[in-house]
């Protein structure tokens, strides 16, 4: 049995991965395949592919992108979650900010350089016009638990994370949210090693056939709404919300996409150069 190491997000979108599991349908292709949660998110797995610690990463759209660029020996497979991600801007509940303009000039928790939360910091100051090299501070906090801590005692002063996933800690009044930032393009994608791609595309193609053949009826699912609810602590209605914005994809990441977030990214000053598609991308 092939043994395949995978690294995702410990959120909703990656449900349908602990479902097939659970099912044991990867065994049945005689693939072992070992999911790694990540909490600390795009950028812990993208150092977690580098080193060769997973083979496959569950993996925001801008920052694998970005660390390909970056010499990260990876391509995207294809997209997972076609749908943007909304990123909730957070402040904690006692401070004194209102708004996302009284935000600009302080210091945002981001989980590493690299990652989402720290990448759609730029994609927030550039859509209030805020001045990218002055108006933006970070504190490194590794994971929502360490945001919690980092906004409570005051070492950072805004946090963003997707909105869903932080709805208990708004309920709870821990954190507040004054506002959203949708990622502009679709939010995860599928992404695998060259060197695995190459030598286990069979492998690779039966992962992903498995997973597409879930999300293409995930929302089918009888009672998906109260088994998310229940394993992520989501309120009913949130988890509905959710469901009804959200969309998963077994397609291939197209051209067009891919070449408008490193146009975005490069506007942004995060990436050097614009690639071509093919340094990016490989089909199974």
């Amino acid at each position: 049995m092939k043994t395949v190491n995978i690294g995702g997000v410990p959120e909703h979108f990656n449900l349908a991965w602990y479902l097939t599991l659970k099912e044991g349908e990867y065994k049945k292709e005689g693939i072992n395949l070992r999911w790694q949660d990540y909490p600390d998110g795009t950028g812990a797995m993208c150092k977690a592919l580098r080193s060769g610690e997973i083979d496959i990463a569950v993996i925001l759209t801008e920052g694998i992108i970005k660390d390909i660029i970056a010499g990260n020996p990876s391509k995207i497979v294809q997209t997972f979650v076609q749908t943007p991600l909304i990123w909730g801007v957070h402040v904690a509940e006692q401070s004194n900010y209102k708004s996302i303009e009284d935000l600009k000039g302080t210091k945002a928790a981001i989980s590493r350089y690299g990652s989402g939360s720290h990448l759609m910091t730029y994609v927030n100051a550039k859509n209030h016009e805020w001045d990218l090299k002055t108006d933006l501070n970070f504190e490194i906090i590794n994971d929502l638990n360490g945001a919690v801590k980092g906004l409570t005692q005051g070492n950072a002063d805004y946090f963003l994370w997707e909105k869903f996933m932080t709805k208990p800690l708004v309920d709870q009044k821990v954190f507040r949210r004054i506002g959203n930032c949708p990622s502009p393009w679709p939010c995860f994608v599928i992404a695998a090693r060259e060197d695995f791609i190459e030598n286990n595309k069979a492998e690779l193609k039966a992962i992903t056939d498995i997973i597409n053949n879930t999300t293409s009826e995930f929302k089918d699912i009888p009672s998906i709404d109260k088994m998310i609810a229940n394993r992520y602590d989501q309120k009913i209605e949130d988890v509905q919300e959710w469901l009804n914005l959200t969309e998963w994809s077994q397609e291939m990441i197209d051209e067009a996409t891919v070449m408008e977030v490193q146009k975005q990214l490069f506007a942004l000053d995060i990436i050097p150069e614009i690639v071509y598609y093919s340094k990016l991308t490989s089909t199974l």
